[in-house]
């Protein structure tokens, strides 16, 4: 396996920053009360981890380590502010609506932790890589997670998403199933927690089954000799 399907395997699966190091729990259990809001939190903490692993790794070298982890705070810092404004002018109303959850990206421990365990040691195309599968793996959770909530809470799947992709997306909205009282449990912040643990102990279950199935796989086959006698040629 060469390091960029490594990398692809540790961000999507294995090393998953939301399902295995849990990290950035506070803004994906607060804001995946719809995908959309799910997806345009993953697609801005995506964004950030690309812009700061490629700027950790080209300067890794010229950062004295003394102060290595205050620039790389700096240097999320501004790429939030720009993902920031960027929201704040073209998608007002998401913006609105994750609310403090996007400059409080700057505090994500999976930022800081990749430019810090990986984008500091490795060069500009693999922290790239790196940036942009960790960021993927955390928006696949945050888009299943707002997708059960949704589903649940209000029966519909896309709603809002011409708030992320523009009018034209307001047909997109489907309804799975229409009720007066939504579910409740589900909208609310511990239908996040019990959806997250539900995600969590699926991923836990597929690992147990994918490990058993190679487990059996590299067992050593056992073969069988046949003896001839003299007995047996008459």
């Amino acid at each position: 396996m060469n390091e960029y399907q490594q990398l692809t395997w540790q961000g999507v699966w294995k090393n998953n920053p939301a399902l295995v190091q849990l990290l950035g729990l506070c803004p994906l259990l607060a804001v995946t009360a719809t995908v959309i809001n799910g997806l345009g939190l993953g697609l801005a903490t995506t964004l950030v981890l690309i812009g700061s692993n490629c700027t950790v790794s080209l300067v890794r070298n010229v950062v004295p380590n003394e102060i290595r982890i205050p620039v790389f705070v700096m240097v999320i810092a501004a790429f939030v502010t720009i993902i920031q404004l960027l929201m704040n002018a073209y998608t007002f109303e998401l913006y609105e609506a994750l609310g403090i959850f996007i400059p409080l990206i700057v505090t994500n421990c999976a930022i800081i932790g990749r430019a810090e365990a990986y984008a500091s040691k490795n060069p500009v195309h693999y922290a790239a890589m790196d940036g942009l599968m960790m960021g993927f793996g955390f928006t696949l959770v945050l888009v299943l997670l707002g997708a059960m909530r949704e589903l649940l809470g209000y029966g519909t799947l896309l709603s809002g998403a011409h708030l992320l992709l523009g009018e034209w997306a307001r047909d997109l909205t489907i309804t799975v199933f229409s009720s007066d009282n939504p579910f409740l449990l589900a909208i609310l912040p511990p239908g996040a927690f019990l959806g997250m643990g539900l995600l969590i102990a699926l991923k836990n279950s597929l690992n147990h089954r994918v490990e058993a199935m190679m487990a059996n796989d590299d067992s050593p086959k056992v073969v069988s000799r046949a003896r001839v006698t003299g007995d047996a040629q008459g």
